[in-house]
């Protein structure tokens, strides 16, 4: 279905190269604000350098070039999971020490990414660092 408006044509493709270009922009944003923290420190440069190839996805990019692979899927969480978690200094032993506790976080932390993904095409990263809030209950 193609929609007139005052500046032409407004088809679903358009749609989709604005968002294209919004997450575009999104994840240079992220990569900027953090380049400063990476060179100011080497584990921050570490962890930026590991997650930089996966930055761009969406909840949908990443199921679609694992292909099946969970372990992808899995890879490209933890990525995103250690700069969330170093960024926002959170020490996970002084959250949960105790199996139980591990696995409670764990499984808040995966509701929250399950909610975040509802949205298909929202920024991995950010539902990633959105789950960590959740899970460790902080204040954004």
């Amino acid at each position: 279905m193609m929609r007139r408006s005052l500046f032409g044509v407004v088809t679903a493709e358009n749609k989709m190269l604005k968002k294209a270009k919004l997450g575009s922009f999104a994840v240079a944003i992220l990569l900027t604000s953090l380049s400063g923290l990476a060179v100011a420190d080497p584990s921050a440069e570490k962890y930026l350098d590991d997650a930089a190839p996966v930055l761009h996805h969406s909840c949908r990019s990443v199921v679609e070039e694992a292909a099946g692979d969970s372990y992808y899927i899995e890879g490209v969480v933890r990525l995103l999971v250690a700069v969330s978690l170093y960024n926002r200094e959170i020490d996970v032993s002084t959250f949960a020490t105790t199996a139980a506790e591990k696995s409670a976080l764990h499984e808040k932390f995966v509701e929250a990414v399950a909610a975040g993904c509802q949205d298909k095409d929202a920024l991995l990263a950010g539902v990633v660092d959105d789950a960590v809030v959740n899970a460790f209950s902080l204040d954004k």
